[in-house]
């Protein structure tokens, strides 16, 4: 997804225009729209035209259209988005008033306009329109005085740094100018990981080259964290895995990514931080349950008594089209955050965001036991359904 302008006033009214560049930003957009939204876009209309003779005929036109969000319909095996609602600017194809279908298209911008965009609205966006935040595969693709590191997102691979290093000969007798400038090449790609590798996104980085250049080189790196005690790369130590490369071009990429070894690593990154996290709930829900809560009333009794370490949140539950009580799961997310929780939304279209949808759609891991939770109270039981 493409931010192309973003207009947003201090009462959080205003509109962000957006260009879908793949079929999975239609589902961020759908994420996005709220009946009572604004959405522009660019439409086909099919209209009546009346010849000089008086024969009337019909012809699809293609215009843009402000329309007054009514109906969202999204087809998750087409990622296709259908936005019903009435027109709302004049148009001289379409009467005001008058109802239309807007099929949104990628590589087309679009306008969408609220009264209020919250937090959760907010961080969709920049989840959306960040590359880096989708993410959760790194990789160097390596060979002496060579390496390219660049970070695989689910559509496209992104290029973060390139270094480049001149590597003397060995020399009969002497290898100490090439030792040195091998240990600056290292040096170099291990600040470059540092600097563009962000480790609470990504789940797996990729280590390529030919020969045993890439052995040599963790071998330095891991040496080189423990004598700088760099803990960013002491913890993150399983996320490393070596794969051969036939050299250390970007384009070695594609051998690497199709490894069969690869492969099946890969398949574990894409929402593995939610799938522990509902793994850690149930954990904690036979072993300490005064720790495990679920259900909004529990959730926000837990919430006020600042105890929650995780929230886990259903992205379906923003979809509510009751104002008030979507502003209620805002607030509850804003305020895990605010006391330092950890907030993992939830996709309703992963096995693990159906599986939360059972327990209503959110639940939490305390960070210690409260009191006089376990029992809601009878006028908040009707808030879970």
């Amino acid at each position: 997804m493409k931010l192309v302008h973003k207009d947003i006033e201090k009462d959080n009214a205003g509109q962000v225009t957006l260009i879908p560049e793949e079929a999975e930003d239609m589902w961020h957009t759908y994420n996005l729209l709220q009946v009572g939204d604004s959405l522009r876009a660019s439409t086909i209309r099919k209209v009546q035209t009346e010849s000089s003779t008086g024969s009337v005929g019909s012809s699809r036109v293609r215009t843009t259209l402000t329309l007054c969000v009514e109906t969202i319909d999204f087809d998750s095996q087409a990622c296709q988005l259908r936005v019903k609602g009435t027109n709302i600017q004049e148009n001289q194809y379409v009467k005001m008033g008058a109802y239309h279908t807007i099929e949104l298209e990628l590589n087309r911008n679009f306008t969408l306009a609220k009264k209020v965009w919250d937090s959760v609205v907010l961080d969709r966006i920049e989840q959306a329109c960040d590359p880096a935040q989708k993410a959760d595969v790194a990789a160097v693709v390596m060979q002496e005085g060579l390496a390219n590191l660049v970070l695989v997102t689910p559509a496209m691979t992104l290029m973060r740094a390139k270094v480049e290093v001149t590597i003397p000969r060995k020399r009969k007798g002497s290898c100490t100018q090439h030792d040195k400038a091998l240990e600056r090449f290292y040096e170099a790609v291990m600040q470059g990981i540092l600097r563009h590798f962000n480790f609470d996104v990504i789940k797996c980085v990729l280590v390529a080259s030919p020969g045993f250049v890439k052995d040599q080189f963790i071998a330095y790196l891991f040496k080189e964290a423990v004598r700088q005690d760099c803990k960013i790369l002491l913890e993150n130590r399983s996320k490393f895995m070596l794969v051969h490369s036939s050299s250390g071009h970007k384009y070695s990429l594609k051998e690497v990514l199709c490894d069969p070894a690869v492969t099946a690593r890969l398949s574990d990154t894409k929402a593995a931080g939610e799938v522990k996290a509902l793994e850690d709930f149930y954990k904690m829900l036979q072993q300490e349950p005064d720790r495990a809560f679920y259900g909004l009333a529990h959730v926000e009794r837990a919430s006020e008594a600042l105890a929650i370490d995780i929230l886990l949140i259903s992205d379906k539950l923003f979809r509510h089209q009751d104002v008030a009580t979507r502003n209620r799961y805002v607030r509850l997310v804003d305020n895990v955050r605010e006391n330092g929780g950890i907030v993992r939304m939830f996709s309703s279209l992963h096995v693990s965001g159906e599986q939360l949808n059972q327990l209503s759609g959110v639940a939490a891991i305390l960070r210690f036991p409260i009191a006089d939770v376990s029992e809601p109270e009878e006028d908040s039981s009707s808030d879970e359904d």
